[in-house]
């Protein structure tokens, strides 16, 4: 008589050595089908979380230049220098979500190396864009109203807005290093 636990023991086996050949086959593989989705997701990182950097440092200094108008209406075209350089940021995360969407390509040469790649590339931009466009924000804010009461502040906002895109054009730098480091390394990969 087979009982229920005889059953379940058997159907775990059978996961079990069908996960093992799997396993098996991934390992012999260089390519496997799973190493574009890699890619793709760092095509995607990169374009979201560089967005959204932007789209924050944006909406940030945009309410600090609202209410810095109301102050001094004659500075705002001053002002808008945080707006520019928050922008930027989400055209790194376009440049580099264009280069790793043209190079993913189907799994018969694209190599498992290329997709983890392509994603920390992603993720490199990206997240340095998100993390500059906080600061370029909050700093953008505080800074347009300051300069809106004293306009000797002005130098010193643009000195912060600098440093903190150079945040994210480290992560475009790091990006462009990866994603070609990605295209340099041959990898054979089997049928």
């Amino acid at each position: 008589a087979i009982t229920a636990g005889d059953t379940l023991s058997r159907s775990l086996l059978r996961l079990h050595s069908l996960a093992q050949q799997r396993l098996a086959m991934e390992i012999d593989n260089p390519c496997p089908v799973s190493a574009a989705f890699f890619g793709m997701i760092g095509s995607a990182a990169a374009l979201v979380f560089a967005n959204l950097g932007a789209a924050y440092g944006t909406a940030k200094s945009g309410v600090g230049i609202a209410a810095s108008g109301v102050v001094n209406p004659n500075g705002i075209m001053k002002s808008i220098i945080p707006v520019v350089m928050a922008g930027i940021l989400g055209i790194y995360g376009l440049i580099i979500a264009v280069i790793i969407g043209g190079h993913v390509t189907g799994p018969s040469d694209y190599s498992a190396f290329k997709g983890y790649a392509h994603l920390a590339s992603g993720l490199a931009v990206g997240l340095s864009g998100l993390g500059a466009g906080l600061a370029i924000g909050i700093a953008g804010d505080a800074g347009v109203r300051a300069t809106a009461r004293q306009p000797k502040m002005y130098v010193g906002l643009i000195l912060i807005l600098i440093f903190a895109e150079a945040l994210g054009l480290y992560g475009l730098i790091v990006a462009l290093i990866l994603s070609t480091a990605a295209e340099s390394v041959k990898i054979t990969c089997t049928k």
